[in-house]
């Protein structure tokens, strides 16, 4: 999966499937998380959030579960 790197402390990247609704993210820390049935509209909140970080962690982190590819 293609990843955009984007501006925030601790998330390098992200990528997002649209077919799968999967959403990767890439971490500082140099870990990988896949997240399941992530809508295309959360998605394009995320990347357009002023605070990327603050999105993925009140609105993403908290509400669906990781699977760590990496």
């Amino acid at each position: 999966m293609e990843r955009k790197k984007i501006s925030a402390s601790n998330i390098r990247s992200v990528g997002y499937e649209p077919a799968s609704q999967t959403l990767e993210v890439e971490f500082s820390n140099g870990a990988v998380c896949q997240y399941s049935r992530v809508s295309q509209d959360l998605y394009r909140r995320f990347m357009n959030a002023t605070s990327p970080g603050s999105f993925f962690k009140d609105n993403i982190e908290e509400d669906y579960s990781a699977k760590r590819v990496r």
